[in-house]
């Protein structure tokens, strides 16, 4: 893509996210969402092929329809309270549109068939974009109609997100589908506790998104879509698939790792709160996100031969991709665990 239209592209894309984040006006806060859904559209087609646009026209379908239940229950909310404004009541009509489109947004069951499909169908970078900035809009206004909620609905759609996040990625080979089926589970994580406690879904969300960077990082200096091209890094690198698999590990929620911290205080928020029931099934079913997780880990280093054939001469290109800030990342993504203390001291 030209480097002009990438970054007019990146700068509107931006530019939308933040215009929903800092707006107190339902208009502008529509006009935003439409600004970043008509700009990732040409970073999920940047390669042209059938699949992409494939993934792109889904895609668009799911989030010209969220936006329109949006505008609808912006309308309807103006009809019954006479106000454009969002941080006053909420009438309970709009608030329910409201939850559905934000919902379908953000991927959470039962609106999440579209995440793997349109993740498949994309470049590893869009994908990235698509997991992890793109969650940024519809979670803000979901923290903010909270109050107004119906949280039972919530609270199921979370614990079926966490349900389909864990059953849908068990069968899977496709590295993509099975970041999205993770991104989904992820989501009912931070879903359910956001009842709760709101500050501990921003505290999820900031570990998830430098996990997920990490973990796509880690993917494109590979080159790896499947879990059958992923086995081979174990002797073009080494290193690095010692990280990725232990990446895998932190993104499961596996002490002593990084992403053990949000999994540890969610479910600590939710016996406070006397909801043991909804914690107990929540912490078994992220045992079947560890499971594909471990699966990927045997295929990667056991099964595979000392060699990949009788000759010792390399026979796959050099890497050329350069990824400068994947030190840190997977610093972050593994090594924080430590620091819980002085983070909960902090909120």
């Amino acid at each position: 893509m030209n480097p002009l239209t990438m970054s007019l592209v990146l700068t509107t894309m931006m530019l939308g996210t933040l215009l929903v984040m800092t707006n107190s006006h339902w208009f502008l806060i529509w006009m935003g969402f439409e600004m970043n859904m008509l700009a990732i559209i040409p970073l999920l087609t940047k390669e042209h092929n059938p699949r992409s646009t494939e993934a792109a026209t889904k895609y668009f379908l799911t989030q010209s329809t969220a936006s329109m239940l949006l505008m609808a229950a912006v309308f309807v909310n103006l009809l019954h309270t006479g106000h454009w404004t969002v941080m006053k009541p909420i009438n309970l009509t709009a608030c329910a549109m409201m939850t559905m489109a934000l919902t379908m947004k953000l991927g959470l069951t039962p609106f999440h068939f579209w995440v793997p499909e349109v993740t498949q169908g994309i470049p590893l970078m869009s994908g990235l974009i698509l997991l992890t900035w793109q969650k940024l809009a519809p979670l803000s206004i979901l923290y903010i109609i909270l109050p107004y909620m119906n949280t039972d609905i919530l609270m199921i759609m979370a614990l079926m997100s966490v349900a389909v996040g864990g059953w849908g990625g068990l069968n899977q080979t496709q590295m993509r589908k099975i970041m999205a089926y993770s991104s989904i589970a992820h989501m009912g994580w931070m879903a359910a506790v956001m009842i709760y406690n709101p500050s501990m879904t921003l505290l999820n969300l900031y570990l998830y998104i430098p996990m997920t960077i990490t973990m796509f990082m880690l993917l494109m200096m590979n080159s790896t879509t499947t879990m059958n091209t992923l086995s081979l890094t174990s002797n073009k690198m080494p290193l690095i698939t010692i990280f990725l698999l232990i990446t895998l590990m932190s993104l499961g929620g596996l002490p002593p790792l990084t992403g053990f911290m949000p999994k540890w205080l969610i479910i600590q928020e939710m016996m406070k709160n006397n909801n043991i029931f909804m914690s107990t099934t929540m912490t078994l079913l992220a045992l079947l996100n560890l499971y594909f997780y471990t699966r990927i880990m045997y295929i990667t280093s056991l099964t595979m031969f000392p060699t990949m054939n009788n000759m010792k001469m390399k026979w796959q290109h050099a890497n050329t991709k350069k990824m400068k800030h994947l030190p840190s990342m997977i610093i972050v993504s593994t090594m924080i665990l430590p620091l819980m203390p002085m983070i909960m001291i902090l909120e």
